[in-house]
């Protein structure tokens, strides 16, 4: 394989990084906390003996803060649930959230950055009006963001908690209203199957959660995390497909939820990138989902490009026309044309007041945060790394 493509192979085969040189290792670092992989990576190499020692600082950093947000996260959880308990809106959770709650091996080492839930619609003001009670407040206070939000899109815009800082996603559909493809949101929520040992918690049923996570893939215009995601995809499968029924439901339940183009593109780029095992009778099924032939040349031009790490070292000359590509793609999937003539432009024309404000004021890395991981780290690991360099940290965030 490429050294482009050295997070993809560390990933894949973890034994052959106890052979890299020093440049490798400082490439591999790089390339995987880019990708956000950092804390898997972490979890897929031998220790110390499978590593550089400078490079395992690292790597033994992201471990530690992925291990610290798997215990926040499940914080969050509760106190979004008790927020929630005097609405009787049942609290389901999806993505990230939803793999570490439900303990599914791909939450191991992934990072958080927020808590996605999906609610009915009629059940917005109810829900948004309770998290507010309790500490949420909204984001994107411009006009047209709040009515590009609330009358397009599938969620409301952020809620961000006054003491804690942390994000709530609050959807009611895992698509935008104006979308091409029409998702049946409302099955996938009547669907969703309880958490054991966690009262009134609910995540996608095993293919309803397979198929929010392509969704999401191949309807995202800035891929920072294809790559990452992708890899999601290759757990979930791997760890769903060895439960008898799975892989004759897959394309039975795409085809009823109207996502068989998503499970194509999931298929695809799975196998031909991470080399996802998948039996051929679904990859026949889920051909069916397959777009025009004649489009596939571009789609792959596009996909192939997008799906790598956004770092110079994984990129060709095409790279940037092919992100381009797919951000102007993923928008003309979400809203009409005209439409999508005037978003455009404005948000060309007129700035982000929400962007401006978060450029000027991030909230990742207080030198609060940088002393609690490095007081973490000493406590988790009993002194053996006293001093984790800035680099080490400086890749992750602290909020959830």
């Amino acid at each position: 394989m490429h050294h482009r493509d050295l997070v993809v192979e560390a990933l894949l085969s973890p034994d052959r990084a106890a052979t890299y040189s020093e440049p490798q290792w400082d490439l591999l670092i790089r390339q995987a906390r880019r990708a956000n992989l950092l804390g898997r990576l972490a979890l897929c190499i031998d220790g110390e003996r499978g590593a550089l020692r400078a490079a395992w600082q690292h790597l033994l950093s992201a471990r530690v803060v992925a291990e610290r947000q798997q215990g926040a996260i499940r914080w969050e959880i509760e106190c979004i649930r008790r927020a929630l308990a005097p609405t009787g809106v049942p609290l389901v959770l999806l993505k990230g959230a939803a793999y570490a709650i439900a303990g599914l091996p791909v939450s191991n080492g992934r990072m958080f950055s927020d808590i996605d839930v999906i609610i009915p619609k009629q059940a917005v003001p109810t829900v948004e009006s309770a998290l507010m009670m309790n500490g949420w407040v909204g984001s994107h206070h411009d006009s047209y963001d709040q009515r590009y939000y609330r009358k397009w899109m599938h969620e409301i815009p952020p809620m961000q908690h006054l003491r804690r800082g942390t994000v709530i996603d609050v959807h009611h559909a895992i698509l935008p209203e104006t979308a091409r493809i029409r998702a049946n949101s409302s099955a996938m929520r009547e669907a969703a199957v309880a958490v054991p040992g966690h009262a009134d918690v609910f995540v996608f049923a095993p293919a309803d959660m397979v198929l929010h996570s392509a969704t999401h893939l191949f309807h995202e215009g800035e891929l920072d995390n294809g790559l990452r995601d992708l890899f999601d995809l290759d757990s979930l499968l791997c760890h769903f497909g060895a439960t008898p029924g799975f892989w004759e439901q897959l394309p039975v339940r795409a085809a009823e939820l109207g996502l068989q183009r998503p499970l194509f593109y999931a298929l695809r780029y799975a196998i031909v990138l991470l080399g996802t095992p998948v039996p051929e009778p679904v990859i026949t099924a889920a051909q069916q989902g397959a777009p025009h032939p004649a489009a596939m040349p571009l789609i792959d031009f596009c996909f192939l490009r997008g799906l790598r790490v956004d770092h110079p070292t994984c990129a060709d000359g095409w790279t940037p026309l092919a992100r381009w590509l797919l951000y102007v793609r993923s928008h003309w999937l979400r809203m009409p044309f005209f439409l999508l003539l005037v978003h455009l432009a404005r948000k060309a024309i007129v700035p982000s007041r929400q962007n401006e404000a978060e450029a000027a004021a991030p909230l990742a890395h207080t030198p609060q945060h940088e002393a609690d991981e490095q007081q973490t780290v000493r406590a988790a690991r009993s002194g053996a790394v006293d001093d984790l360099s800035e680099s080490a940290r400086n890749g992750h965030s602290q909020t959830l």
